[in-house]
C-alpha cells in the first residue's frame, strides 16, 4: 500500500526504485559484465557514470513490451552512447579488421589448396 501512495507523492522515488529493481533483476539473470563490450560494470558508482550500469532494450520487435525485463539488458553508460561505439571512424574501422580477416582466411584456403 505504501508504494502505490509514494508513487503518487514522491514519483521520483519510485521510478528510482523501480530502476533498482530492475538492474538487481537484470545482474541477477546475466551477471555483471556489459552486454555490449563484456568488460565489469561497477555498480558502486553514481548516476550518470561511463562505467555505472545503464538499461536498455536489447532489440524490440513488434508487439513487445520495452519495460519488459526479457527485453532489458545491461551495459556502461558509454557502451550505449550514440558518441560511444555507433560512431561513423569505429564502424569504418571495423569493418576494416573484419575484411582483413576475411582476406586472411582466403590466402590460407589458398595456401592449402
Amino acid at each position: 500500500m505504501s508504494s502505490v501512495i509514494v508513487r503518487y507523492v514522491n514519483p521520483w522515488k519510485y521510478r528510482r526504485e523501480q530502476n533498482e529493481e530492475r538492474v538487481r533483476a537484470l545482474r541477477q539473470r546475466d551477471g555483471d559484465t556489459c552486454r555490449r563490450c563484456k568488460r565489469a560494470i561497477r555498480f558502486d558508482l553514481t548516476d550518470g557514470h561511463d562505467f555505472g550500469p545503464k538499461v536498455v532494450p536489447i532489440e524490440l520487435t513488434v508487439g513487445d513490451e520495452p519495460e519488459d525485463l526479457a527485453n532489458l539488458c545491461l551495459t556502461h553508460g558509454r557502451c550505449n552512447a550514440k558518441h560511444g561505439c555507433d560512431t561513423a571512424e569505429v564502424k569504418e574501422r571495423a569493418r576494416i579488421k573484419h575484411e582483413a580477416a576475411l582476406f586472411e582466411t582466403s590466402r590460407r584456403k589458398r595456401r592449402r589448396a
